[in-house]
């Protein structure tokens, strides 16, 4: 798991304090695995609503429009223990049925290597097991902590889901992964992705300036800071937390028991 602004025996203390308050949280709140009435393609909802939760972190622009992550998440901030309310669900961010029987929803940030090596070599195998088969779910939660070029590419990936193509240019970005803070996660090469897919780049070119999909992402973003979220990648199965890029037998081994306990 790629932490973010925690380290070392810190972080694992945070961690572990960050699960114990998930659980409460997730016990209280009982909305986490995106039944929520979630929007469909083209309607307004976490992947593109002026009404969608805000970070509350005030997330700004540069002179030339690009667009600024949230600040990472405090070592010292805390969950709200009576469960945060969290942004709708957009459709096109949801992989599978939404009404399977077990629900992943994950918190990724673009430039984490740790979420790179989990959508590579881990979720095709979950996908193929489970969600082809109509028993999970995925949903994605933006966590952009590493600035500015998650931020950016989290809005890309948006814009790319209201062409119905948001997974093919998340599954795009992870393909081809660049250190954090690179520098190489510009404007064009996202572009050039979206180009790549085929999509219509007037459209994307529109979308990815929409402060809606900013709005979101930072409404992710947030909800994850809320729930104490510690880095990437961070999991809910079934609203119970899961940790790090775990092996595929660890990751089967909780499906399987959220599926007996539904």
């Amino acid at each position: 798991m790629r932490v973010g602004p925690v380290d070392g025996a810190r972080g694992r203390i945070i961690a572990a304090a960050a699960v114990a308050a998930l659980v409460l949280a997730l016990l209280v709140a009982g909305t986490l695995t995106g039944r929520d009435g979630g929007t469909g393609p083209g309607r307004t909802g976490a992947a593109g609503a002026s009404g969608a939760a805000a970070s509350g972190d005030g997330g700004s622009d540069d002179p030339d429009g690009e667009v600024v992550a949230p600040s990472r998440p405090s070592p010292g901030a805390g969950p709200t223990i009576a469960g945060p309310t969290p942004p709708p669900i957009d459709a096109t961010l949801r992989q599978g049925s939404d009404r399977a029987a077990v629900t992943i929803v994950e918190f990724g940030d673009y430039q984490c290597p740790s979420c790179g090596t989990f959508a590579r070599r881990t979720k095709p195998e979950l996908v193929r097991r489970y969600v082809d088969g109509g028993v999970a779910q995925f949903i994605w939660r933006d966590f952009p902590w590493a600035g500015k070029e998650s931020t950016r590419s989290a809005v890309a990936a948006r814009a790319a889901g209201r062409q119905g193509r948001f997974w093919q240019f998340h599954d795009a970005l992870y393909a081809h992964q660049f250190p954090e803070r690179s520098g190489r996660l510009t404007d064009a090469y996202l572009r050039g992705i979206a180009k790549r897919l085929g999509l219509d780049l007037a459209r994307y070119d529109a979308d990815r300036r929409d402060p809606a999909l900013r709005e979101a992402v930072e409404g992710d973003y947030g909800f994850g800071q809320r729930l104490g979220v510690p880095g990437t990648p961070a999991f809910l199965i079934n609203g119970i937390p899961f940790f790090g890029d775990q092996p595929l037998k660890a990751f089967v081994k909780r499906i399987e028991q959220a599926r007996r306990e539904r």
